[in-house]
């Protein structure tokens, strides 16, 4: 059955049904005359015309449709019996259902099409329907995966994948497996001295841990790989690094508790109108510190001995105070040694592809279809960033995101939703998926816990009432959009089993599957862990949040300044534009006043005067406000590109190396020079068209790592210039980036250019747009609409120095901070990756490392167990 609309001269629509009959005939059915929907008539209303015309009988009969399986009959044969069954709804069919003409076994009503998929036409339908296209979301087919969509998510790599990528990992990671080397080598000499034998002689106890279980220094919480000490008795714990501190009296590892005091203002402080007040009931609150009793703080007499051996700390440190700390291994003795010995010589004799780190910047030279201007730099030629199109990845463009990736630069793989099977991310499908899955040992999770993102305090909320306000909005009493966020929702844990069908398009999604593939992905060193041992947490993650254009300045959507120990891919998945009408924005501006003197007065106590006469307090509702939805939409970015402005324009070098105009400079207030565009300061550098910007869903801002100690410095000097907890001012600054409580403004990003010359990469991600955000790049994100994004974490080899990097940067926080506990194990990674790498080299290239001068070499290796 088919629907075919036509139009008569009078302007009065109808809608004519097609069957097929028995004998393969097809014959029209005339339906009630309907008029055009030009009043904005909802498209149910249109159906249910349409079904109740349909129930008129004498016409013809109905269609022929059977069902799956066969019923025995009253003779006992097994036949197909017809069905009228909604295959989404699983209700009998009143009205019009659209049959399958290529399974001819499924058939969808119409309000289901209409309300379930309206990106697929009743045409559509009838020659594919979603169960034949894969993409079905009623609720068996959201909880059984089918078998042909589970075979789209392996990524198996073949021989020669296999060699090269192999011989690629032993290239990158040979430094790290030295510099292991060493370390154990020095702690090793320094045992010798303390058993007054040789380094041949030296004796270590083998370590009694599991490979299920995750081993941390009980000092600083960095995970510990092979070599540690131990205290006998307690099982205290301590990595080499403490104890080489330990040693030279210089302790980093084990900072003081720090103890913060949340008061909650009131809800008339967040919009200006009163004074915090105290002693009121205090919220749950977002903090980057576990909460820790307040204590007085204590001194530890803990020190080495004079000659290298480390006592057992006291008790007020977790130890025992009674023995000492004896050295202790997990791995065998010559692992590491053996394993540089057989990568050194594989790399002898496989020569590996070229590095793509030490090519010239002429070889990723690509058009201007590939890249994206993200920044402004003056001298820099990263501004540009690799932007391909998923369906025109080819194999070996491979090279060219490793070229980019391994020079720190984010990358962006626009429209990856169209490599998959085309499964819905609306809000209602996931839910209805997730709340199918039943489980004993699970709960339906109906209360989530949402955060506020004006005060940064914990929210419970009906999951139902989430998404309705998702795509609808919600406000305030005084006018102020309420935003909320979901994160990791449903938990990441449990997101392949609760919402398999998503998973599996997610997966599929997901380009340069040799990173980012979380079971297959042979340069993705998270996957090289052994099965049974205790793995991080890597995703997938979902994000959903509610998001308006405009920039508020408090309450926006945001994810504040932070970086992660490790590589992720961002993909947006799905956006709902939530409009702010006129009446909303009249209001908006003059609470913006009211924030502004509020900060001024909390900023600049003593000219609280000055600073209020200036501005003025302003009334809500105030007829003179006009609204400037328009010109704020997207607040720092420019709505309109004009290519053509000779008088205002000069050439400057593009990234290709050719001449490009670009816009002079005029002198602002401060005499700094700034871009402009009409008068309006450009702080976003894009070549998207205005109908790019609409098409956003996120602003994201990402800054190279060698600009963190700028961005650091800035953020420590205005500290007091931003709001987090309860919307007050940061008491103090940890750590400025790890955090996470520093969000930059437009005005703030202008700042941060004037006064220390850094500026991000900044550009809009689209639907369907995968960001990938390199291990140690600071970045923060703003929602232009409401957004649900799906993130997920890997590894890779060009970044396993970062990695250790900020291992050792987090191990230096405070003992309850949110960050310290190193839950990446990034180390182990590596060794297990190394280890991996050897045993397929060995297994694919036989009698590869059987020559007698590596068997000399390896024997000679294990008498020195070095």
């Amino acid at each position: 059955m088919r629907r075919k609309r036509s139009t008569r001269e009078d302007g009065i629509s109808y809608t004519t049904s097609i069957y097929d009959d028995d004998v393969g005939q097809k014959k029209p059915r005339q339906l009630a005359p309907k008029k055009e929907n030009t009043g904005g008539e909802e498209q149910d209303k249109r159906s249910q015309k349409a079904s109740s015309s349909g129930k008129k009988d004498g016409l013809m009969p109905k269609p022929k449709h059977y069902a799956e399986s066969k019923v025995p009959d009253e003779n006992g044969n097994l036949v197909h019996v017809s069905s009228i069954i909604c295959h989404q709804c699983q209700r009998n069919v009143k009205g019009i259902a659209v049959p399958c003409s290529k399974c001819t076994t499924k058939l969808y009503c119409v309000p289901c099409i209409i309300r379930w998929y309206p990106n697929m036409t009743e045409v559509m339908l009838y020659d594919c329907c979603p169960v034949c296209s894969d993409n079905c979301n009623c609720n068996s087919c959201l909880r059984d995966v089918h078998p042909k969509v589970k075979l789209k998510i392996d990524f198996k790599p073949d021989h020669d994948q296999r060699v090269r990528y192999s011989l690629y990992i032993l290239h990158v990671l040979f430094p790290f497996l030295t510099r292991l080397k060493e370390e154990h080598i020095k702690e090793k000499a320094i045992e010798s001295k303390i058993q007054g034998c040789s380094l041949l002689d030296v004796q270590m106890t083998k370590s009694k841990w599991r490979s299920h279980e995750r081993m941390h220094c009980a000092c600083c919480k960095t995970s510990i790989v092979d070599l540690h000490r131990s205290c006998p008795s307690c099982h205290y714990d301590l990595c080499l690094q403490c104890c080489w501190e330990l040693r030279d009296d210089n302790l980093q590892g084990n900072k003081e508790e720090v103890i913060f005091e949340f008061n909650d203002p009131g809800p008339d402080y967040i919009h200006a109108h009163g004074e915090p007040k105290g002693n009121m009931e205090t919220r749950n609150v977002v903090s980057y510190l576990e909460k820790a009793a307040p204590r007085k703080k204590q001194t530890h007499d803990w020190k080495s001995l004079d000659d290298g051996r480390i006592p057992c700390p006291p008790e007020s440190m977790g130890g025992c105070g009674g023995g000492i700390l004896e050295l202790m291994h997990i791995k065998p003795l010559d692992i590491v040694s053996n394993l540089l010995v057989k990568a050194g010589e594989l790399l002898k004799m496989h020569k590996p592809e070229e590095d793509m780190r030490d090519i010239s910047e002429k070889w990723c030279a690509f058009g201007y279809q590939q890249l994206r201007k993200a920044a402004s730099r003056e001298d820099s030629r990263d501004n540009y960033l690799y932007c391909p199109r998923a369906i025109d990845i080819k194999p070996g463009d491979l090279k060219h995101f490793q070229w980019h990736w391994s020079k720190g630069e984010p990358v962006i793989v626009s429209n990856v939703l169209e490599t998959t099977l085309g499964l819905s991310w609306e809000p209602m499908v996931m839910l209805r998926a997730f709340h199918q899955m039943k489980n004993a040992k699970h709960d339906k999770l109906l209360d989530v816990v949402a955060l506020n993102c004006l005060d940064w305090s914990e929210v419970d909320v009906k999951v139902q009432k989430f998404f309705t306000w998702y795509t609808e909005g919600r406000y305030y009493k005084e006018g102020w959009p309420h935003i909320l966020k979901l994160k990791d929702w449903p938990p990441s844990s449990l997101f392949e089993e609760r919402l398999p069908r998503h998973y599996a398009e997610f997966i599929t999604s997901l380009p340069f599957k040799e990173y980012t593939h979380p079971c297959d992905g042979y340069l993705n060193l998270a996957v090289k862990l052994p099965p049974k041992s205790c793995k991080p947490d890597m995703g997938p993650k979902t994000y959903i949040a509610y998001g308006v254009s405009r920039e508020l300045g408090r309450g926006d959507s945001v994810t504040k300044l932070h970086c992660h120990k490790s590589d992720v891919v961002n993909v947006l998945t799905h956006t709902a534009t939530v409009t702010l009408d006129s009446e909303h924005c009249k209001k908006i501006n003059v609470l913006k006043k009211l924030h502004k003197v509020q900060d001024q007065k909390e900023l600049y106590a003593d000219n609280t005067k000055d600073a209020a006469s200036e501005q003025g307090t302003p009334a809500i509702g105030d007829e003179s406000d006009e609204c400037t939805l328009e010109e704020e939409s997207y607040e720092g970015i420019d709505k309109k590109v004009k290519r053509k402005r000779k008088d205002s324009m000069k050439r400057v070098e593009g990234p290709d190396g050719n001449k490009r105009n670009k816009m002079k400079k005029v002198e602002g207030r401060n005499g700094n020079k700034q871009n402009t565009r009409n008068g309006r300061k450009k702080v976003i550098s894009s070549d998207s068209e205005e109908d790019d910007l609409k098409e956003g869903g996120a602003l994201w801002d990402i800054f190279r790592r060698e600009d963190t100690p700028k961005l650091q410095e800035y953020l420590k000097k205005h500290f007091k210039e931003f709001r987090h907890s309860f919307c007050l001012p940061p008491q103090q600054v940890i750590h400025p980036i790890h955090d996470q409580t520093f969000y930059l403004t437009m005005d703030h990003k202008r700042k941060l250019k004037e006064e220390f010359g850094i500026e991000a990469w900044s550009f809009v991600q689209k639907l369907g747009d995968a960001v990938f955000i390199p291990a140690g790049c600071v970045h923060q994100v703003r929602n232009l609409k409401s957004c649900i994004k799906v993130a997920l974490e890997f590894v890779s080899p060009e970044n396993i120095g970062e990695c250790i990097r900020l291992t050792e940067d987090f191990r230096l926080l405070p003992q309850n901070h949110m960050a310290k506990e190193d839950k990446l194990e990034v180390k182990k990674m590596a060794l297990y990756a190394v280890e991996t790498a050897v045993m397929d080299l060995e297994k694919l290239v036989p009698n590869t490392l059987k020559t007698p001068k590596i068997i000399k070499t390896l024997n000679v290796m294990k008498i020195l167990s070095l």
